[in-house]
Order: structure tokens, then C-alpha cells, then sequence
């Protein structure tokens, strides 16, 4: 099935077709940069936009970052609070003129990475991270996901942890990779202690750089960089699509 996927990030929305029987983009993707908070209507013109370079008319999937219930979009942190509460379906509908279908994007990442990724195959409990600007989870057992974790969230010294350990930590603080390591350890060991998984996957821009920093992970679990780097984002917003 041919599905254009688009992953909505707090720079920019990004697209591709994707064959979702073999996960592969049928293009080059087409970014659409936005600000951060983005008005509803500016992100959903950017979809429209990316639809028309296109010319897509079929089911459109959306990874979006932050809790989407049904269409119901519940958080938006960086997007900005307008956004609570809206039909995501409705709108980005409307935009593209094509169905739609909505996911939270760490989960999209994960779909696409047990589908086709590092997770593929693996039936028992697999958790997936990705550390951008935040820190985004999505969990699955036995191949089936289990929606909205928002483990990035959980406290830690009384604040979020993603703002501890996220990779945009690490440049704003200058942090070694070492260093950076070491406080994603103490991250991953939380929540082996909360969901004793048998695969942690880590994914976002520092998948490409594991090299760099896996070396200093110290964890029970196994821990293996995603494969699909960042084409997870859209592959799996499309596997939302179908």
C-alpha cells in the first residue's frame, strides 16, 4: 500500500510516499520548515504543501509530537497550547484534502522500527527512545504497541528527564559523549527498573553517532541503536496511515 507519510517535528514538517509493505520511501522526502510554537493553521498549511509537491490524493499518515488520543490531539508541548484539544484529523484533512490518520511520533518511529527496523522479529517487550529536543518512548510487547507512553516525562531531580538527558542537553551543556552517556544510563536503568524490557532501542539524531556514545551505556538490558535513522519518523507515520 502507498501511503504519504509526514513527521511533524518543532522545526518542520516532513513527507515522503512510502510503500508500507516494504518500508520504502518512493521519493526523496520534502521538508517545510515552521517556528516553534506553530499555529494550527500555518502546520497544517505546511501538510497541505507537502501533499501538492506530491500531487497526493491517497491516505496520508501524521506523526505528530504529542499525545494523540483517537483524532483527539491532547498535548503539543512544542507546538504551543492551541493546539489542545482539536480534531487532528479534521484539520489536516481538511489541508492535504486526502484521509488522514494520526499518531504520536515517537510511536510512529517505533512502528516503523519493530516493522522494519532493529526491533523487527523481537516478540517480547521492546522499548524505543528517541533523544532529540526531548526524549520520546514508544512501547511495544509481542509486536503490538501500547500508545502515548510519554516516558520522557517522568521526574527526575523534579524536573522532566528529558530535561537531564535529551541530546539537545548534551550541545547545551557541553557535555561529553561520555558524559552524556552516563546520564542516559541512569535514565534506561529507571526504566528497566519500571518495565524490565528485553530490547531497549535507541533512536533519533544520536542513532546515527552510536559509535560515539553506546560504548559507555551501562544497562542489564541490551540496548542497540534504531536502523532506520531518521526516516523511522515518516516510514512510520505511514504505517499509521494504513
Amino acid at each position: 500500500m502507498k501511503i504519504l507519510g509526514i513527521d511533524i517535528g518543532g522545526s518542520g514538517l516532513k513527507g515522503a510516499p512510502v510503500d508500507t509493505a516494504t518500508g520504502r520511501q518512493l521519493a526523496e522526502r520534502h521538508k517545510v520548515e515552521i517556528e516553534s510554537p506553530c499555529a494550527p493553521a500555518k502546520a497544517a498549511a505546511a501538510a497541505g504543501e507537502i501533499a501538492r509537491h506530491f500531487n497526493w490524493k491517497g491516505p496520508v499518515g501524521i506523526g505528530f509530537p504529542g499525545v494523540v488520543c483517537g483524532s483527539t490531539i491532547m498535548t503539543a508541548s512544542n507546538l504551543g497550547e492551541s493546539w489542545i484539544g482539536l480534531d487532528g484529523v479534521k484539520v489536516f484533512s481538511k489541508a492535504t484534502g486526502c484521509p488522514v490518520k494520526m499518531v504520536n511520533d515517537a510511536d510512529a518511529a517505533g512502528l516503523a522500527e519493530m516493522r522494519f527496523g532493529a526491533g523487527k522479529g523481537q516478540k517480547g517487550t521492546v522499548l524505543l527512545i528517541t533523544a532529540g529536543t526531548g526524549i520520546g518512548s514508544a512501547l511495544f510487547y509481542r509486536g503490538v504497541l501500547f500508545p502515548n507512553t510519554e516516558f520522557g516525562h517522568i521526574q527526575y531531580r523534579g524536573k522532566s528527564v528529558e530535561k537531564f538527558c535529551a541530546a539537545s542537553v548534551r550541545k547545551k551543556k557541553n557535555l561529553s559523549w561520555e558524559e552524556w552517556a552516563g546520564r542516559l544510563s541512569i535514565y534506561l536503568t529507571t526504566m528497566e527498573g519500571l518495565l524490565w524490557p528485553d530490547m531497549i532501542i535507541v533512536g533519533g539524531g544520536v542513532s546515527a553517532k552510536h559509535d560515539k556514545w553506546m560504548k559507555f551505556v551501562k544497562t542489564r538490558t541490551k540496548v542497540v541503536p534504531a536502523k532506520l535513522f531518521n526516516g523511522a519518523g515518516i516510514i512510520g507515520a505511514a504505517l499509521a496511515g494504513e
